[in-house]
């Protein structure tokens, strides 16, 4: 993982100069710091001396100032030169426009041996979860902050002795005498020994992090190990004697799908997604929205689902309605371009999307996940299958990477895969438009002579940006796509 990085700048004073004679030779004056040899390409682009260019039969000459400021950018922070040998390992820029980071769990703990490109750390940014890896060959001498916490871009994660430094040398005193940034009371399990800061109550991190899950003042448990330490038994104890601190593992999440009701109010703070979420939408409900909503005869597509199933030779691929529903809404989006584009506010302009990126919003544990599809006007049904498969496992998992959540153009929102029949969706910004999907049901229809038949019957609601988008467009877009769903032998007619 890329570290963040500083610029340093040195000043180099040269009074050396290239020359391009009419020969067509580099040449450079010798002196007393030039050894006489031809220079390099390389080496001369790579020079920071004053330089001038002269051709034949041309009196023009460029020179550059024989004193220069040069850059040389380094993936290290400024505390890494230090020759203590302490090296400050800082949670590095995970995204573009990524601000923090919440901190999801350790691989290390304090005094371990770590190898260059071990995996440290596990973050969970709004848009993806990353793990964070070590460019040193060390030991962790001190973690600054526990699972849960909140962690700023570039701020030190965790302090390593560099192997083979002059760190080695330093006792556990001068560690203590490093001062990290000011936490909770939690630390993380498996550290020294330390006292509570909100009180004199001396316990080891493990300990206090219980307590914290539990919602227990140390100060209030009673210490019977040595030195009146309280221990882990002591904190249960204290839990068992309050009814109201009862801990139910499956509350410890953060998702907030899985809070369990409880007498008591309870502060569940929204992390990952969810804080994604509350940005987005915040930001959304700034926008004009209209919604078209439309019915689909989908009996042609549950046939063809059907077939796909029953001539399926791969048990590893589960064939549904949604990867022809991406791929004929994709062949819609091709004669209206506007629907798959973005808005620049500041600017006032529409960019058209080149790329089909269409994303599907997945609700999961960790909460509401929208990982895109890419370039779908160049997929086959199969390949989009493959790929929806592979997206729905990763956000399971909650391993989605930045480039698998970035880059959309258009959502599509299945809430039919839950039961709902349609609902009334808001934008994933910048894009302009999003697509709810109801579940498909049997409703019965009447022929134009009065005769009544089952229809299997999707609603589909699709939200637009007045800004962008008339209700005329997105009409005719919807009649394309309901087109191409109701017949799709012209779906693959047309199909590249």
């Amino acid at each position: 993982m890329t570290m963040i990085g500083r610029r340093i700048w040195q000043q180099r004073p040269r009074t050396l100069s290239w020359r391009w004679s009419s020969g067509g030779t580099l040449t450079r004056p010798y002196s007393s710091t030039t050894s006489p040899q031809r220079p390099s390409l390389v080496r001369f682009l790579s020079s920071d001396g004053a330089a001038s260019f002269r051709a034949a039969n041309c009196s023009v000459v460029f020179s550059i100032p024989s004193t220069i400021n040069k850059c040389r950018y380094t993936t290290h922070a400024l505390a890494d030169l230090s020759p203590s040998g302490i090296v400050d390992v800082p949670l590095a820029q995970t995204g573009e426009g990524i601000a923090e980071c919440e901190l999801l769990q350790w691989f290390v703990k304090e005094g371990d041996q770590v190898d260059e490109f071990q995996p440290l750390c596990e973050v969970q940014s709004d848009k993806a979860t990353i793990e964070i890896t070590s460019r040193y060959k060390g030991k962790v001498a001190q973690i600054l902050y526990v699972p849960g916490n909140i962690v700023k871009v570039g701020e030190t994660l965790l302090k390593m002795d560099v192997e083979g430094s002059a760190a080695s040398t330093l006792s556990s005193s001068d560690l203590e005498s490093i001062n990290p940034p000011i936490l909770d009371s939690t630390e993380l399990p498996g550290s020294e020994v330390s006292k509570n800061t909100k009180g004199g109550a001396l316990s080891t991190p493990a300990v206090r992090h219980l307590a914290k899950e539990y919602g227990i003042d140390l100060n209030d448990v009673h210490g019977t190990g040595k030195d009146g330490r309280v221990l882990k038994e002591d904190v249960l104890k204290h839990a068992e004697g309050s009814p109201s601190l009862l801990r139910d593992e499956d509350n410890l999440r953060y998702a907030f799908a899985e809070v369990k009701w409880h007498p008591n109010d309870k502060t569940v703070p929204l992390r990952g997604f969810q804080r994604t979420m509350v940005k987005t939408m915040t930001m959304a409900a700034k926008v004009p929205h209209f919604h078209y909503v439309e019915g689909i005869n989908c009996d042609a597509l549950v046939e063809l689902k059907t077939s796909f199933q029953n001539n399926n030779s791969d048990p590893n691929i589960k064939h549904t309605f949604l990867p022809v529903l991406i791929k004929s809404l994709s062949m819609a989006m091709s004669k209206y371009p506007f629907m798959n584009s973005c808005f620049n506010e500041e600017s006032v302009e529409v960019i058209l999307k080149g790329s089909h990126n269409i994303g599907i919003a997945m609700a999961t544990s960790h909460g509401l996940a929208v990982p895109n599809i890419k370039n779908v006007q160049s997929l086959s049904i199969l390949e989009i299958t493959k790929e929806l498969s592979r997206l729905q496992h990763l956000a399971k998992e909650n391993k989605l990477s930045p480039v698998d959540v970035s880059g959309g153009t258009i959502t599509l929102s299945n809430i039919g895969a839950i039961g709902g029949k349609f609902g009334s969706p808001l934008l994933n910004l910048p894009e302009v438009a999003i697509i709810a999907m109801g579940r498909i049901q049997k409703v019965a229809h009447f022929a134009e002579d009065g005769d009544v038949y089952p229809v299997s019957t999707m609603t589909v609601n699709i939200g637009a940006d007045h800004r962008v988008l008339d209700g005329a467009t997105v009409a005719r877009f919807c009649n394309e796509w309901k087109h191409f769903i109701e017949n799709p032998e012209i779906l693959m007619l047309q199909m590249r």
